[in-house]
């Protein structure tokens, strides 16, 4: 039977094991091994290291050393020579089968020894003979075998644990010994018997006041085996296999003495009688536990000798039928548990609590009821609990409960009940008038119910005296009305997470307006998608609003109907405000405007990212903030200066933040100056999106540095991004409309010194302006264009119309060149295709301007003529001239004013070569 058992264990073990390993992750159990002792506040912590010695290198002024769960199989005191302050060691989970007596001589200040769980065989007085100081010693889960009097010499031992020991007595010693021993444990013992001597050893023990005799078999006690131990104020028998027979004795053993509380919880008590605590009516008892007990029947009178009990719990028991008789004699019991002690199973109906059951109880001020059931709660259920002060009756089954009414707690009418607890208790309506019999409530639990109504107001008529409602969870069945919270002008806080339908604020008339006291308002997780100005007018002592997981992405974004609905306005005095997980993507100006007081701010959960510059700063007073997972990449002074000014605690991870110097240098060089504010796992969540280099690295790894000189390259940025600007826009003005500008420059630097910078002796000598040479086909041009440019102050000689009469050809063209002060050349295929022009005229100019020495030729090109020709025919060349003298006919009309300003310009330049 041994192998299926131990195979199952190790299956179970081995299960929890990967449940915890999925559950944690690799990183936990990676993390959770530790290398090295860890030292913190002259505390160091070797556990679970696998060590075989003290380490001889750890801090000399070590007070405290933990050498638990390793592979001790002794502890040499030269090993903890080093630390002789130590006043902790906890040598606990070992293999240690000695205790070394030169142990406390070698730690003289030790106070507390911890050993369990090892394999200590025998323990001698020469062991622990210089451990005077040792205040705790604890040898649970050894083997021991004691031999003279081991605990002699602890004059100062307040705290002594030999349980799971296979002890078979309770007797440590046969002289007296331990004076000022408070608490001993001997539980998991092999005791059956308590002899009347057996605590003989502790007869000088005025001091002890608690004796732990958990899961102890006892058979036998005999007369007086208290006796020695009268001080005694604890007993705890919990677990512990006796029957009813030895549980009457036992109290009558403790009659003689000062026993305060009694524990005999999981007994295996299933009933009790008439005569099970007769012996404890000469006690003062104030506490008795019988929980975890299968209890199933309490006998009329059982409680009528404990007359001075306070406290008793019959927690997780299986009661069945609660009578007016069954807590009879209890008249100065104040708490009562019975917590799933009246429950229905499977095999059994539903308990029965008779009418005027808790009668009896005219002291109780607190009974719990929780995860009960019973058939019904009828008008005298709780009659006569005129001191209740706390009823708790969630998590229970009761019918009567689920449509509530104004008789349902009439029986509490004369109780000064202040704290009620309906949570779970499957409510579907409340009623008219349901609580007006307990006008002293302060507390009402609604929680986790399933009402269904539009609360009118009436519901909560004569709770005048109210200050918490909690109606949190009661899956989204609630509306409101305009006078739903009229009768409660005293309200301080109230919770309606997850129990609104959506439209339940949608009203002309807020429901809150009449709750000026109001501090606390929690309308989180209802689907809210509409909010008015006025929702919370009135609330001028509101201090904490939860309006997280809601919908009201719409209400603050910019283009909402009639502009961001800034409902906040009215609650300038709030100090945390929750609206996380809303969908939010904008938040207006003055959404957060007028709230110095805010301590606690969580935005978390929601698609911010551009927050606009303005939105924090009169969150002065700020402490907390929440940003986590949204969509921030940068992080700039203009939005967080303010608040984080005064922060304590920030929460942004999860974000994708942007990693340069724009978005981020600001908030790296925050967080590495400041040392008041916590950011829980900077290097872990706060990770780079952007730019790729830093993708998925910590935001601490930002190279500060690399941004420390942008000033002058931001002047530089700006500098020559303004230049190159300029170069373009001059580019583009010069291309399209650089002849309006040469034309209107022009006409007023001509209008200011004239057309011509040659001297007015250099004109005198000349008859003719320019001598304009052109082909045959080109002759309309001129006369179309060029005749009509002459004047008084400008005239051509035209080779047709200006030859001298009687003068040959040939010698009137060489006399009209030379009384021509320029001589113009009208450039086009036609002139370099004409021979008698390119022969004869071209180079007859040209031998004048040589002779003369003259700067004198003027170029008109009405077509696109390339260098190399213009060369080859004319022996000209364009770098040859000034530019100035370099003229196109421009293609378009528009154009042309300026092209006759140019020529004019041209014509009126000097002659005379430039050096």
């Amino acid at each position: 039977m041994q192998v299926p058992t131990f195979n199952l264990v190790f299956k179970m073990i081995t299960a929890l094991i990967f449940m915890c390993y999925l559950m944690a992750g690799p990183r936990c159990c990676v993390s959770c091994q530790k290398t090295s002792c860890l030292v913190q506040d002259r505390r160091a912590d070797c556990s679970h290291l696998s060590l075989k010695e003290v380490p001889p290198n750890l801090p000399s002024n070590l007070i405290s050393l933990d050498m638990s769960h390793n592979r001790l199989l002794a502890v040499r005191p030269m090993s903890l020579a080093p630390y002789p302050g130590l006043q902790h060691l906890n040598i606990s989970y070992n293999s240690i089968i000695k205790l070394d007596g030169g142990l406390c001589q070698t730690l003289p200040l030790l106070q507390t020894l911890n050993i369990q769980h090892n394999q200590v065989l025998s323990l001698k007085y020469e062991d622990l003979i210089h451990c005077t100081n040792l205040t705790q010693l604890t040898l649970a889960s050894n083997k021991l075998r004691l031999q003279g009097e081991p605990f002699s010499a602890l004059q100062s031992l307040k705290f002594l644990d030999v349980s799971k020991n296979k002890l078979q007595s309770a007797k440590l010693g046969s002289q007296p010994q331990l004076p000022n021993l408070v608490n001993l444990n001997l539980g998991l013992n092999d005791i059956t018997t308590l002899k009347k001597d057996d605590f003989s050893f502790l007869n000088h023990s005025s001091f002890l006041e608690v004796l732990n005799l958990s899961s102890v078999s006892l058979k036998t006690l005999e007369h007086g085996c208290f006796k020695l131990i009268s001080n005694l104020r604890t007993l705890i028998m919990d677990g512990s296999n006796i029957g009813t027979s030895v549980i009457v004795n036992l109290c009558s053993e403790l009659s003689g003495t000062a026993i305060n509380a009694l524990s005999i919880r999981n007994t295996k008590l299933v009933s009790l009688t008439n005569t099970t605590f007769l012996g404890l009516k000469e006690t003062n008892l104030t506490i008795l536990d019988l929980s975890h007990n299968g209890m199933g029947t309490i006998g009329k009178g059982s409680f009528q000798w404990l007359p001075k009990l306070e406290t008793l719990n019959l927690m997780d028991n299986n009661i069945k039928h609660l009578t007016k008789d069954t807590f009879q004699g209890l008249k100065s019991l104040k708490k009562l548990k019975l917590t799933k002690a009246v429950v229905k199973s499977h095999t059994s109906s539903t308990p029965i609590i008779d009418d005027f059951s808790f009668q009896p109880l005219s002291a109780l001020e607190s009974l719990m009821l929780n995860r009960t059931a019973a058939r019904e709660i009828t008008e005298h259920t709780f009659t006569g609990l005129t001191s209740l002060k706390e009823l708790d009756m969630s998590w229970s089954s009761y019918t009567s409960l689920r449509n509530i009414t104004n008789k349902t707690f009439a029986s509490l009418a004369g109780s000064p009940l202040r704290t009620l607890n309906l949570t779970g208790t499957d409510i579907t309506q409340i009623n008219p008038g349901s609580f007006s019999s307990l006008g002293n409530l302060t507390i009402l639990y609604l929680d986790s119910n399933f009402i269904r109504q539009t609360l009118s107001g009436r519901e909560f008529e004569g709770l005048g005296q109210i200050q918490e409602i909690y109606m949190s969870l009661n899956f989204q069945k609630i509306n409101l009305s305009s006078t739903s919270f009229g009768h409660l002008p005293n309200l301080r806080v109230l919770t309606l997470g997850k129990s609104l339908i959506a439209t339940a604020l949608n009203l002309d008339q807020s429901p809150f307006s009449p709750l000026s006291n109001l501090t606390i308002l929690d309308l989180s997780n209802n689907n809210i998608a509409n909010i008015r100005e006025n929702t919370f007018k009135g609330l001028v002592n509101l201090k904490v609003l939860k309006l997280q997981h809601n919908n009201l992405a719409r209400l603050w974004k910019s283009a909402n109907l009639g502009g961001p609905v800034l409902f906040l306005k009215e609650v300038l005095n709030l100090k945390t405000l929750l609206m996380d997980s809303n969908g939010l993507d904008e938040v207006p100006e003055e959404a957060l405007r007028g709230l110095k007081d805010l301590r606690q701010l969580s935005l978390a959960n929601n698609l911010l990212n551009n927050l606009k510059d303005s939105i924090f700063d009169d969150l002065e007073s700020l402490q907390a903030l929440y940003l986590q997972r949204n969509m921030i990449t940068n992080v700039r002074p203009e939005v967080f200066k303010t608040p984080l000014s005064n922060l304590t605690l920030l929460i942004m991870d999860k974000n994708p933040f942007d990693c340069t110097c724009e978005s981020i240098l600001w908030f790296v060089t925050w967080l590495n100056n400041t040392k008041v504010t916590k950011v829980p796992d900077l290097r872990e969540q706060y990770l780079c999106n952007t730019p790729l280099h830093y993708f998925n690295r910590t935001i601490m790894d930002f190279e500060v540095l690399s941004c420390k000189d942008m000033t002058p390259f931001q002047a530089l940025y700006i500098v020559s991004s303004t230049a190159i600007i300029m170069l373009i826009v001059s580019a583009l003005l010069v291309r399209f409309h650089g002849w309006r500008i040469q034309f209107y420059w022009n006409i007023v630097i001509n209008r200011t010194l004239g057309f011509s910078d040659a001297t007015v002796k250099e004109g005198r000598g000349y008859e003719y302006d320019a001598y304009v040479i052109h082909a045959e086909k080109d002759s309309s041009w001129v006369e179309r264009r060029m005749v009509p440019l002459e004047n008084k102050n400008c005239k051509f000689c035209l080779e047709d119309r200006d030859s001298i009469p009687g003068m040959s050809q040939l010698e009137s063209i060489v006399n009209n060149i030379r009384n021509s002060r320029k001589i113009l050349f009208v450039v086009t295929e036609s002139l370099l295709r004409d021979p008698w022009c390119r022969r004869f005229t071209a180079h007859q100019a040209l031998h004048q301007v040589i002779e003369a020495s003259r700067d004198s030729v003027v170029l008109v090109f009405l077509q696109d003529i390339h260098d190399y020709r213009l060369f080859r025919t004319l022996f000209l060349r364009r770098g040859m001239l000034r530019s100035c003298c370099v003229l196109h006919w421009p293609v378009h009309k528009e154009r042309v004013p300026a092209f006759h300003q140019k020529l004019l310009i041209a014509l009126g330049m000097t002659n005379r070569l430039q050096d």
